[in-house]
């Protein structure tokens, strides 16, 4: 199995394109609770995790011209690597995700505010981390929680994967009710858009 890197689409060509009538299929792979916070209108959240697992069904529903969007670009990225090891032909990936588009002052569905994956693992990670070096002053063995989590986070960032962000957006603060395969599909076969 080869995997490609997708070419990627700057937030102002993108503009350029809906505002033709050219729009190209708009797949949002962050978090439910990601996607109801902020997104492109007219774009369907496809959170990675499921768009991984399920690429070869999802396929058939996006046989078009895609362009997939994240937080910053590299959830993207690995949207398009996945679905490019099943064929999919014309994936593009927002460069720069929903940070450029915003920055670009482009239209943006607002909902209730929440905080990006990212943020969330940052959080969790530097609270092990502070809990694991103060609890060491009694217990000297917490240190390897520390370090543990150091190793983690160094893991993560050679592999450009982070595993406590897979299982932080497992958490029903970051799921939503649309969430199923097939809720997805058929929003993607009926093209109704959240």
């Amino acid at each position: 199995m080869t995997t490609t890197t997708p070419s990627t689409v700057d937030a102002a060509t993108l503009r350029e394109l809906i505002a033709a009538g050219r729009a190209p299929r708009l797949i949002d792979v962050r978090t439910p609770g990601e996607f109801e916070a902020a997104h492109v209108p007219g774009a369907y959240n496809v959170p990675l995790d499921l768009l991984k697992e399920h690429r070869e069904e999802l396929r058939s529903h996006l046989d078009e011209d895609v362009v997939l969007i994240c937080r910053s670009g590299v959830r993207a990225g690995q949207a398009g690597q996945a679905l490019g090891t099943v064929g999919l032909p014309n994936v593009r990936v927002l460069d720069g995700g929903m940070l450029a588009w915003q920055a670009t002052n482009a239209p943006v569905v607002q909902g209730r505010p929440r905080w990006d994956l990212e943020r969330q693992v940052r959080l969790v990670a530097g609270s092990i981390v502070l809990a694991a070096v103060v609890g060491s002053v009694f217990v000297p063995g917490l240190k390897w929680v520390a370090a543990f989590i150091g190793a983690g986070l160094t893991f993560a960032a050679l592999t450009n994967t982070c595993a406590m962000g897979m299982l932080l957006g497992k958490l029903p603060y970051n799921r939503g009710a649309s969430c199923d395969l097939d809720t997805i599909v058929g929003q993607l076969r009926d093209g109704s858009r959240r």
